[in-house]
């Protein structure tokens, strides 16, 4: 595995290797929910590249950015068990020089949802991802699902900006007691992460209803609202039910149906969602 730091350099090595490399997509600080998609991305290419770039451009004021985790070594380590070719960890300066003045937007998917509690996030989303496109020229790309509204947007553009890139969406990985893995975990206190598998309870309590045969969305939404408010320390951004392709809200809910949360635990932004008809 080599480590690759140079804008230039990861197009001459892309240029060397095109129509063999599969992209995975990450801000580092990586857990096994990503080694799932480095471990997909191997299945399907000849080529893994992993990019490591905490991106600047999706994070607006107030956010985390300066705190955002990082450890380079340590994502060496997980990227070169799950066969990983090419660690990509650009410096910001390499990506947005200086003058820079161009980004991409997604318009109607974006705004709402993560997007209307985080103004310019996903502009900031959709442009480094054309760029690291252009720059590592992959056949396809692996996302995992917890992100569902990124996984839209980026398919969206994909689509409309005619990328001749394979768009690969994976399953959520979480801990043995619920907890969708993300870096962002590293930074709760034990007594914050007791306090934010209220999130992945929330889904459970929706699941089993509408299981049990419940289709409104009003009455799956109190039931949700219930279990986050029995916790104190967390705090709900937003919490939708929404069509899993158009994003668009629904009054009653169906196997297509996308349960969307943020949660607020403290200082810290998590997010999670289930598509109720899926296992």
């Amino acid at each position: 595995m080599i480590v690759i730091e140079s804008v230039a350099q990861m197009q001459q090595f892309a240029r060397e290797r095109r129509g063999e490399i599969a992209l995975v997509p990450t801000m580092g600080y990586l857990h096994e929910g990503h080694a799932s998609l480095m471990t997909e991305a191997r299945r399907r290419a000849k080529t893994v590249v992993v990019s490591i770039f905490v991106n600047p451009t999706q994070f607006g004021v107030n956010e985390d950015l300066d705190s955002y985790p990082r450890d380079l070594e340590r994502d060496k380590k997980v990227a070169a068990a799950a066969g990983v070719d090419v660690i990509f960890a650009p410096k910001a300066a390499d990506m947005y020089p200086e003058g820079y003045q161009s980004y991409l937007n997604v318009e109607e998917l974006t705004t709402h949802l993560c997007g209307a509690s985080r103004p310019g996030h996903f502009r900031g989303v959709t442009t480094v991802v054309a760029k690291l496109f252009n720059i590592v020229m992959p056949t396809l790309a692996v996302f995992g699902k917890k992100d569902f509204q990124q996984l839209a947007v980026i398919r969206r553009m994909v689509k409309d900006f005619n990328f001749d890139v394979e768009i690969v969406g994976m399953p959520i990985v979480r801990e043995a007691d619920g907890l969708a893995l993300s870096s962002r975990n590293a930074r709760l206190t034990p007594e914050q992460r007791k306090e934010a598998l209220c999130l992945s309870r929330a889904i459970a309590a929706v699941r089993d209803a509408f299981g049990k045969g419940e289709r409104s969305v009003a009455v799956l939404k109190e039931k949700a609202l219930a279990v986050i408010g029995a916790e104190k320390g967390a705090e709900v951004d937003y919490l939708e039910f929404r069509d899993q392709d158009s994003l668009l809200p629904q009054d009653e809910a169906n196997e297509r149906t996308l349960l969307a949360l943020a949660v607020r635990v403290g200082s810290v932004r998590l997010i999670d969602n289930s598509v109720l008809g899926e296992e």
